[in-house]
């Protein structure tokens, strides 16, 4: 099991233990993303008792940004990839005018509309967003069942392969006249907010990141940043937090340039509007903090 696998499947257990999650749908999702019932037998035992708490309420999508907007250019683009053709949500303002890039990176159920929403706010702020699909050699998010059998294809994606597609939306980025080429970012949630770390430890293309409460990347190549990166974290979530502190270091002592902000009291996925974690006041203000940020590093 890779260490990005294992973060999917520690999420799916501590979704369990704070009663989001029922014993029989954790094995379900534990079997899909590792191809081992023994396995998720293991971490159902390793596991502590689920706390008892209110039945979730429904949060429908909440589209922030219409898909029809008349100031915007959206919709599904195929681009190249290493040996295939990839897919990803496209969204960019009307009209001629160069703009810097963006790469959205999904969370750990693959490219959902919210997700879109999220590159078209990009776009309504002047950007050229692509999200990618990482489920395109699988035939795409939307070829699978139900979201537990998505996050189950994904966890057993190679991690080289899925940095691979990363810098393959880079650099298809980068070839689109309408991109300013020395201009790509990068941001990503959850699952998505680690694997913006990993690209920004890989891809010197980049020159501004945003990762949301992702894993930490390997610290042995946090010395490979060249993207000036802004962390952000929720104050409520201590498995991914618990890593900040060893980043840190390793980011001060290779002399990079970054950031970390913490909203206190609220818990990991709080930028998500679709999701029980979803906090308005901290979503709202670490919006703002990562649209100053790439406009500080893409737009100076």
């Amino acid at each position: 099991m890779n260490d990005m696998q294992r973060y999917l499947v520690e999420e799916m257990v501590e979704a369990y233990e704070e009663g989001r999650l029922s014993r029989r749908e954790l094995l379900r999702r534990v079997t899909l993303m590792t191809g081992s019932a023994v396995v998720a037998s293991t971490f159902l035992a390793a596991a502590r008792p689920p706390a008892a708490t209110a039945a979730p309420v429904a949060r429908p999508a909440a589209q922030m940004t219409s898909p029809t907007d008349p100031d915007l250019e959206a919709g599904m683009v195929d681009y190249p990839g290493q040996g295939a053709t990839l897919r990803g949500y496209q969204a960019r303002p009307k009209g001629d005018q160069v703009h810097a890039g963006i790469v959205l990176i999904h969370e750990n159920r693959g490219l959902t509309p919210h997700q879109q929403d999220v590159a078209r706010r990009l776009a309504k702020e002047g950007y050229v967003a692509l999200a990618v699909d990482l489920l395109s050699r699988e035939g795409g998010t939307a070829a699978f069942p139900d979201t537990a059998a998505a996050m189950g294809a994904q966890a057993q994606l190679p991690p080289e392969q899925m940095i691979g597609d990363l810098n393959s939306a880079v650099a298809y980025l980068q070839s689109l006249p309408y991109v300013r080429a020395s201009s790509i970012g990068a941001m990503g949630h959850c699952f998505g907010g680690g694997m913006t770390w990993r690209l920004a430890t890989v891809n010197p293309n980049l020159k501004a990141a945003v990762p949301f409460y992702g894993p930490a990347p390997p610290l042995d190549a946090v010395p490979n940043i060249q993207a000036a990166v802004l962390g952000i974290y929720a104050g409520d979530d201590p498995r991914i937090d618990a890593g900040i502190p060893d980043l840190v270091a390793a980011l001060t002592a290779a002399g990079k340039t970054f950031e970390i902000e913490v909203y206190p009291g609220v818990q990991h996925a709080f930028f998500n509007d679709t999701g029980q974690s979803y906090n308005a006041d901290a979503a709202r203000a670490a919006w703002q903090r990562a649209l100053g940020w790439f406009n500080t590093y893409l737009n100076a």
